[in-house]
């Protein structure tokens, strides 16, 4: 049995979500913003600065790793119920290529989701479109715990 449709998400939610989210701590501190939130899919951006960069003058990978738990949790959220939240239990990716400058762009998509949990892919692309890494990410759902924005989540 799959589950129900995911419902549309509310225009208004999506401008107060990605307002509260972008302005909050982590993300700004990353100079990480979420841009998309829609059916089973995110997009969240980065502009690389010189203090997401090793010693060896590429991108760090848990800045990577944070751009592709970030693009997962999003693309989940569109599947859960307006009073729930979700949690990352497992998280995994390759790294595919160095990037130094410009932005990081990374897509995330949800490949399947149930009551308690759900799973999601995401790809880290270059400025140029080059895969730079790829990950997946288990998330469970937590009744209850959903973000209140004060506007109802869905259509």
């Amino acid at each position: 049995m799959s589950p129900a449709p995911v419902p549309e998400l509310s225009p208004e939610y999506l401008t107060a979500l990605y307002q509260a989210v972008n302005a909050s701590p982590f993300p700004s501190h990353l100079l990480m913003r979420l841009v998309l939130v829609e059916r089973e899919r995110s997009r969240v951006e980065l502009d690389i600065a010189k203090f997401h960069l090793q010693p060896f003058e590429i991108v760090h990978g848990g800045a990577i790793a944070t751009l592709i738990d970030t693009a997962t949790f999003w693309a989940g959220f569109s599947t859960i119920a307006e009073d729930s939240g979700l949690v990352n239990v497992d998280l995994k990716l390759n790294y595919l290529a160095a990037a130094r400058s410009g932005k990081l762009v990374a897509e995330g998509k949800t490949i399947r989701f149930g009551k308690t949990l759900t799973y999601a892919e995401a790809r880290v692309l270059d400025a140029s479109g080059e895969l730079i890494a790829h990950g997946t990410s288990t998330l469970m759902v937590l009744p209850g715990k959903g973000l209140s924005l004060g506007i109802p989540k869905f259509r």
